[in-house]
């Protein structure tokens, strides 16, 4: 996959209305700050994350063409791609067998049982789970679906923004996280089309776009962050460089402190119990600058109307109830 067009993505708006639920948009205490902050609570999804909206995608355009097979579908995962894949595939009445790592969350791998899934745990990282679903793969004649590296499941996301404009026509900014990119990109392509800046967030310590940016081409990093379930992917794709590459697009890094600052004040604040990826996206808008405007993070102009993506909510909220207060966040 190299490019999106907005083509692809209202096809795929299209393709999935009345098989996904339409995102709620919420202001965000209006008139507390000098900018229109909105929040998109895509955590109220299907399988609870985006990634419904591309694993149905890719299911329906798959069923309208008659190329989906006997062996059902089969894709490696963090997690939530895996749950959407799975969820879709139970709809679909197809089987679908899921790879993760060892180390993804136990609430996840529990979900996808509950979703009839046939559950592989292999290696440590979602580079060995990708490596084994695709000897899988060739093996039975699965059909291979991707978490986020397939023009149809980055239009399926794509869709989202669609919906945020319909809701708010006057939007200058959408901001959202980025783990390998498929969120990103079919975000981005929608908002450009729109006339709308995309903000795409990281983690420093999983950060494969912001390398991809500085190397020219997508490479390896290191992942180690405590969003590294949902945003864990070694290499970003090739689609979402590209995205990246265009005027209507900054990208930047928050650390973990802030991703951890975040997601414990949509807690404190408004009880939304989300996973930490959902939070590296509020983190850009949330950490601290103590009066230095070169500090990381994204600061609105004046009268700018934002959204926020709050992409998903598969997390294990004990950590969150009955835990200490956090140091003020305005959100």
């Amino acid at each position: 996959m190299h490019s999106l067009a907005y083509a692809d993505v209202k096809t795929a708006t299209d393709r999935i209305r009345g098989h996904v639920r339409p995102v709620t948009v919420t202001p965000a205490d209006p008139g507390a700050r000098p900018y229109a902050l909105h929040f998109a609570l895509e955590l109220m999804q299907h399988t609870g994350s985006f990634k419904a909206r591309g694993a149905q995608n890719f299911l329906l355009a798959h069923r309208e063409e008659g190329t989906l097979p006997e062996a059902g579908v089969t894709i490696a995962s963090g997690g939530n791609a895996g749950l959407a894949c799975a969820w879709a595939a139970l709809r679909h009445g197809v089987p679908a067998t899921v790879f993760l790592p060892t180390t993804a969350p136990r609430v996840k791998v529990e979900k996808l049982v509950g979703y009839g899934a046939d559950v592989r745990l292999v290696g440590s990282e979602y580079a060995e789970a990708l490596a084994a679903c695709e000897a899988f793969a060739a093996d039975t004649g699965a059909l291979a679906s991707h978490a986020y590296d397939h023009p149809l499941i980055a239009a399926g996301a794509g869709t989202l923004l669609d919906e945020i404009h319909e809701r708010i026509p006057d939007l200058d900014t959408v901001v959202v996280s980025v783990g390998g990119g498929g969120l990103f990109t079919g975000v981005a392509t929608a908002a450009r089309h729109h006339g709308i800046r995309t903000v795409a967030v990281e983690p420093e310590n999983c950060r494969a776009l912001d390398a991809a940016i500085e190397a020219g081409h997508p490479v390896d990093v290191t992942v180690d962050s405590v969003a590294a379930d949902s945003l864990g992917a070694r290499r970003v794709s090739a689609a979402s460089l590209e995205a990246a590459r265009q005027d209507d697009v900054r990208t930047l890094l928050v650390t973990d402190a802030e991703i951890l600052r975040a997601r414990r004040a949509l807690w404190t604040d408004r009880r939304l119990a989300v996973e930490h990826a959902a939070a590296t996206a509020l983190a850009a808008l949330t950490a601290p600058d103590h009066g230095d405007p070169t500090a990381p993070g994204y600061r609105p102009a004046p009268g700018e109307r934002i959204c926020v993506v709050l992409c998903g909510a598969n997390t294990d909220p004990t950590d969150l109830v009955g835990a200490p207060e956090p140091e003020p966040a305005s959100v």
